[in-house]
């Protein structure tokens, strides 16, 4: 018996060794995979994984995993890897679709966090430019978000707040890019409508100096005076030291104006409560 069990092990190495030797091509996937164990299919897509550009062949493997040995150890691995395999390819919507697999079958287990933080890069990760549908953006953030908030103490939770503060900052460049885009057709109240989402909801972002500046433009050029005022008094209060607080100061001087709080807008509120810690 112990003879048979040792030249059955013996076929199965060789039937992987020739397959480790041949891995890659697509002739791979005629050899019958339940010739081998889990740990063994698992292997060769591990090894297609480090070899290979594209990862198809590997998520192949690891679906076979799945097929073959489901609801093993070695199937919660290998659908894991499948959503890894399919970033790695930059097809995003089939490794959410495994990622999220994972999650809704075992939530419970240590590398859900992991499963979580993919579905989040599945988004992010698409987020190339300012210029693209923002809705991609929002996605990402509120999965990253789940990631923080679901595994605060994990290496992933710090991960995912570098790129939540990233994307955060892409929602805030967007805006400001419409908003510039109405300024230099002289659509003022469009533009500083742009420019008052970013001082008001995106204030933790790089853009606020600037926004606070456009704002100072815009309500200049609508004979605003107090709020531009207003705005240069924020802009000097935060960000004395940047450029856009010296251009926005040489626009007011040049009409006789000063930095100040002035009115009762929206600007004024923000000033009364950022600056002065007047909430009532």
């Amino acid at each position: 018996m112990a003879r048979g069990i040792g030249t059955a092990k013996g076929v199965a190495g060789l039937a992987l060794a020739l397959l480790l030797a041949g891995c890659g091509g697509n002739a791979d996937r005629e050899v019958p995979m339940d010739q081998l164990d889990a740990e063994s299919i698992f292997k060769l897509g591990e090894q297609s994984l480090a070899t290979n550009r594209k990862a198809e062949d590997a998520v192949h493997y690891f679906a076979e995993v799945e097929r073959l040995y489901p609801y093993s150890e070695m199937a919660k691995r290998a659908l894991i890897m499948q959503a890894y395999g399919y970033h790695k390819d930059k097809d995003y919507e089939n490794s959410r679709a495994a990622a999220q697999r994972y999650i809704d079958t075992y939530p419970a287990e240590e590398d859900a966090a992991y499963a979580k933080y993919l579905l989040a890069l599945s988004y992010y990760d698409q987020i190339d430019e300012v210029g693209r549908d923002q809705g991609l953006t929002f996605q990402a953030l509120q999965a990253l978000r789940a990631v923080i908030e679901e595994y605060p103490d994990s290496d992933y939770a710090k991960s995912a707040i570098l790129k939540f503060d990233l994307a955060f900052d892409h929602l805030a460049a967007k805006e400001m890019e419409i908003g510039r885009y109405y300024l230099r057709r002289h659509h003022f109240t469009a533009a500083l409508n742009r420019f008052r989402v970013v001082v008001e909801q995106y204030q933790t972002t790089a853009h606020t100096a600037e926004a606070l500046y456009r704002l100072i433009e815009c309500y200049l050029s609508l004979g605003l005076t107090d709020e531009a005022q207003t705005a240069g008094a924020i802009l000097g209060y935060n960000y004395q030291s940047t450029v856009w607080y010296e251009d926005g100061y040489r626009l007011l001087t040049k009409q006789g104006l000063q930095p100040e709080a002035k009115g009762t807008g929206w600007l004024a509120t923000i000033y009364r409560r950022v600056i002065k810690g007047e909430w009532l």
